[in-house]
């Protein structure tokens, strides 16, 4: 998606290079290298001369940290360090010996460093590195407002990825990494989790965009979504607390789950997922608690139209006076061909808004929650270490995560909802969703709402929480639901999404939960009848014309379907290649024809590829992982949530259910929790057993135990060793 967004807003004005085979345009500089084999000889030989200068020989540097990574029979690290330093060491060095590209990669895009290594289709995210000031920020702020335990940490982290690559010798295009870069992923991250990029990116269409929110969800991107579930005693057969961590995400990437068990003497002792770079648990559970995030889509960003001295395209309007923007000239650097390399200058711009972009219908700039906040990550770090409910408020009122749903359950039985959110406080009378007049200064907003008056809830007497991506005010069924005290503009949602009306009408409707039902809900695979689904199936059956005999079995299939996507449905298949979907019915643009169209097309496709149109959801919906191949229940927006790509006449899972846990507590307060993911641990080394030992399990909607005290995990360990 950030590529996407970003590339015609980088590329678009021809002031930038492009290499096609052997095609160099620069600046309108066209040189086409027509003798293409003296050109590919000449770059081999200076390769080899260029590469042989140069040797990956490090010194093997003596690293002071006493820790001792175990992997249990899952090859889940489970890293024990004397110290909190200590683990983030080893966590670091375990990271990268299951996904070291990744981090490489990861550090590359936060350093600004992409397109010198990866080429000239990364330099946009190059860009936007210099666009956001992240390094201004860091730099500038990393002394004073980062804690002395955080920097120990991110150090120690950056440690561990030295140490790897110096133990294995690697070619590596980060060496050294440092603390700051830990930082930085996070400064750099953020903003794009609320859809920053695609703000620009509408910018940077040929004309002014409306910025209509509809544009955004229903991209290839916009039905990744979340569950978080928790019941407390009061809802549990068994008087048990438990909670999902059911976060969504691509399979693969940067932002892909890795599960990881971190236990120090120092008090720090958690098991969940994280993101490459990242030497923090985001989602997860310690012995006394356990939290969860979804997304939420309140309104972080806002776009000033400024107006332009017309004898001086670097000065805009701001209260009757022309000022100057802020100019810097920021360097990219490409790789071409071989070791050789291309650095150019692209101008960034600023207004005391935040930054600017010039396109040929407008100037504008662009200001959004938290762009001076590089405390994220030290956020987490105390999340990780709260052993109570007022402990983790008190690392919630922090506010530097700017964004995300957060569900809590810990060992007393309490359950918590936040609406986690900084939402500018705006000036009344703007249509903020919309673009707004930049030569106002009192429209320029400084502050936000404050913790206390973003919605939450503590302990409903439903004695049940969730939040699939939905409105904070339907979190729960009969009281305690969160008031609505904040204005429209704050743009938090109203609506309920499939996953949340199926969560209301299984667990919201049974009072008392096992755990068999608590696991048999999370796995659901239905459509509500409240859902986009449902709505777009009756008024297709309602409408279409039943005389075409080629198609009426088809007809008679979705007539019939019962809304399951189990694999071993038959009618999920042909309704799930039909419809396209969105969360918000408000988004939906129904359109028969469109509609039929594809419906005739998927018929079509059913029979040419399978022979016919009755096959079993399975057949055509699976995980494939190597030569693994496995059939998948679920679908678009239900709480088995499954997203896919078409190959090869097979619908293959690429996002939406992944790593997640299911954590309790029982009446003693003793904690347990079963955990699975996609894959496996291994995310990136296909030679290792454990790169798709879990789809098996994953495939039967099954799980495995997960280990947080030594005294389970001792059974279980397969191998131990120190980095």
């Amino acid at each position: 998606m950030l590529m996407q967004g970003l590339f015609c807003l980088f590329y678009n004005k021809c002031n930038f290079i492009r290499i096609d085979e052997y095609i160099i345009i620069y600046k309108g500089l066209d040189l086409n290298l027509k003798n293409k084999s003296l050109v590919a000889i000449t770059v081999i030989l200076l390769s080899f001369i260029f590469l042989s200068a140069f040797s990956n020989n490090y010194q093997l540097n003596d690293y002071k940290y006493d820790v001792v990574i175990h992997r249990d029979t899952w090859g889940v690290p489970h890293i024990y360090g004397e110290s909190d330093k200590d683990a983030s060491f080893g966590l670091a060095y375990a990271h990268c010996e299951d996904d070291y590209e990744t981090i490489e990669e990861v550090i590359l895009a936060l350093r600004g460093k992409f397109a010198s290594v990866k080429g000239y289709k990364y330099a946009p995210i190059d860009y936007l590195v210099g666009l956001l000031k992240v390094w201004d920020n860091v730099n500038s702020k990393y002394d004073k407002e980062i804690s002395d335990e955080v920097k120990l940490i991110c150090d120690a982290y950056a440690d561990g990825v030295n140490r790897y690559i110096e133990k294995n010798n690697i070619k590596s295009n980060i060496y050294p990494a440092k603390g700051k870069d830990v930082i930085a992923g996070f400064v750099f991250r953020t903003p794009l989790m609320f859809e920053f990029d695609w703000h620009l990116k509408e910018l940077m269409k040929d004309e002014k965009p409306s910025f209509d929110k509809y544009a955004s969800r229903t991209s290839t991107f916009s039905m990744y979504g979340s569950n978080t579930i928790a019941v407390s005693p009061e809802r549990s057969a068994d008087n048990y607390t438990r909670i999902t961590t059911n976060s969504h995400q691509p399979w693969e990437g940067p932002v892909t789950w890795y599960e990881a068990h971190i236990n120090s003497n120092e008090g720090w002792n958690v098991s969940g997922g994280l993101f490459p770079g990242s030497p923090v648990i985001f989602k997860g559970y310690n012995d006394s608690l356990s939290w969860s995030h979804t997304v939420n889509n309140p309104d972080l960003v806002d776009i000033f139209e400024l107006k332009i001295n017309p004898d001086n395209e670097n000065q805009y309007m701001l209260d009757g006076n022309w000022i100057d923007l802020e100019v810097k000239e920021h360097p990219i650097q490409i790789k071409l061909l071989g070791p050789f390399k291309w650095t150019f200058y692209r101008d960034l711009y600023w207004s005391v808004h935040g930054p600017v972009v010039k396109t040929n219908h407008g100037v504008y700039a662009l200001r959004y929650s938290a762009f001076d906040r590089i405390g994220q990550i030290e956020q987490w770090f105390r999340m990780n270490k709260s052993s109570n409910v007022k402990e983790f408020k008190e690392a919630m009122q922090m506010m530097e995560i700017p964004m995300f749903n957060t569900l809590y359950a810990d060992y007393m039985g309490n359950i918590y909802y936040i609406y986690n959110a900084l939402i500018p406080k705006r000036k009344n009378g703007y249509q903020w969703s919309k673009i707004v007049p930049g030569d106002d200064s009192s429209l320029i907003w400084d502050s936000y709402y404050d913790f206390s008056e973003i919605p939450k809830s503590l302990n409903p007497k439903s004695g049940y929480l969730q939040n699939c991506n939905s409105t904070p005010y339907m979190a729960t069924v009969g009281e305690g639901n969160p008031k609505n005290v904040l204005p429209d503009e704050a743009g938090i949602e109203i609506f309920q999404t499939n996953r949340a009306f199926r969560a209301n009408e299984l667990y919201g409707q049974d009072s008392s939960i096992s755990r068999e039902e608590f696991y048999k809900y999370k796995y659901d695979a239905y459509y509500s009848k409240e859902s986009v689904m449902n709505y777009a199936l009756n008024r297709f059956l309602s409408e279409v014309d039943r005389n075409q005999d080629e198609y009426i079995e088809g007809i008679k299939i979705l007539e019939n379907w019962d809304l399951n996507n189990n694999m071993k449905n038959k009618g999920a298949a042909l309704a799930l290649l039909t419809f396209e979907l969105t969360y918000n019915i408000a988004d939906f643009k129904y359109d028969f024809d469109k509609i039929y169209k594809k419906f005739k097309e998927s018929v079509d496709f059913l029979k040419t590829n399978y022979g016919k149109l009755d096959i079993e959801l399975g057949e055509l919906q699976i995980i494939k992982r190597g030569d693994k191949v496995l059939p998948l229940s679920g679908a678009p927006d239900v709480l088995r949530a499954i997203y896919t790509k078409s190959i090869d006449g097979k619908e293959v899972a690429i996002a939406g259910d992944c790593f997640f846990q299911i954590i309790e507590w029982d009446e003693d307060g003793i904690v347990n929790a079963r955990s699975i993911h996609q894959y496996g641990s291994a995310t990136k080394d296909s030679n290792s057993p454990h790169y798709s030992d879990q789809s098996d399990l994953f495939s039967k909607n099954k799980m495995k135990d997960s280990f947080i005290r030594f005294n389970d995990l001792k059974e279980n360990i397969k191998t131990s060793y120190t980095p």
